[in-house]
């Protein structure tokens, strides 16, 4: 936690953008469909899902861009043109924001409850339980 108000604090990889948001989370899942693995470049997306009154860009705002792809009904995607972090995104209608929980700055204190799209998982997922384990590059 950032302070005594139960705010945290994330920001992308560059420093050009900082959010603050607050508890409680809606949910904590991760999303294996395949729009969320092509944004993050990865198996899953970590994401938090928080009403929109409890989240505001400290720094930054004007700097985030926004995707929609035309054919997804609540998806988009929010990024830093500079460093290309994944940033937090408000829904269509706007009364949600979804979290990268990679981009918040210290821990939300909070563990992930679901896997979400499952059937959707990339063919080469593999549980990281089941990978070897280096405290630094192996």
């Amino acid at each position: 936690m950032d302070n005594e108000q139960g705010k945290y604090v994330g920001s992308c990889l560059c420093g050009a953008i900082e959010y603050e948001v607050e508890k409680p989370f809606l949910f904590f899942k991760y999303c294996h469909c395949s729009r969320c693995r092509k944004i993050t470049g990865s198996a899953f997306s970590p994401n938090i899902m928080v009403k929109a009154p409890q989240f505001r860009w400290s720094k930054g705002k004007d700097c985030v861009k926004r995707f929609e792809p035309e054919t997804a009904k609540l998806f988009s995607s929010g990024f830093c043109p500079t460093c290309g972090s994944n940033m937090p995104w408000y829904s269509r209608n706007e009364r949600y924001v979804i979290i990268p929980a990679g981009t918040l700055d210290k821990d939300p204190e909070y563990a992930p409850q679901k896997n979400i799209f499952w059937n959707s998982r990339a063919p080469w997922f593999t549980d990281a339980c089941d990978l070897e384990k280096f405290a630094e590059d192996g």
